[in-house]
């Protein structure tokens, strides 16, 4: 299980966020969000990260090697969310994420994902180039000072 970071408090505290609309057949019987949503936020947070950093190579894709997603709270339609990301690790061909989901400002869901550079001919892990590899450790964040 990997330790997770203190104080991330607030989207703020984040590197880099996205939001996310809470649709109607996002919820359960209990009328709050389906637990399978959360990761569809993450996945929203993470997209919007790889692109926006313009990470993705030609040739290349990133997959999920590693999923760890902690629930904190119940998240309630209607509405929207926050998703706060940061770089905790880089390593050859992979990166670690920390992420947390807001609700109105209140931490619903915290998760750790390693993502994969991979090559899609051979559909083995490719090494990031130096230029991601510099542009996710310069997004590196540690825990914000409390």
């Amino acid at each position: 299980m990997t330790v997770l970071p203190e104080g991330f408090a607030a989207v703020s505290d984040f590197p880099v966020s996205a939001k996310d609309t809470i649709r109607y057949g996002d919820t359960d019987r209990q009328g709050h969000v389906n637990n399978a949503v959360f990761s569809t936020f993450l996945e929203t947070g993470r997209v919007d990260f790889l692109y926006r950093e313009n990470l993705t190579e030609t040739g290349a894709a990133f997959v999920i090697a590693r999923l760890e997603l902690d629930f904190l709270g119940e998240i309630n339609w209607p509405g929207d969310v926050e998703i706060g990301t940061a770089v905790l690790e880089v390593g050859r061909s992979s990166f670690k994420l920390y992420q947390k989901v807001f609700q109105n400002g209140v931490a619903v869901a915290q998760a750790v994902n390693v993502c994969v550079q991979m090559n899609e001919e051979t559909r083995k892990s490719q090494p990031l180039s130096e230029k991601a590899r510099q542009r996710l450790k310069e997004l590196t964040r540690h825990a914000p000072a409390t």
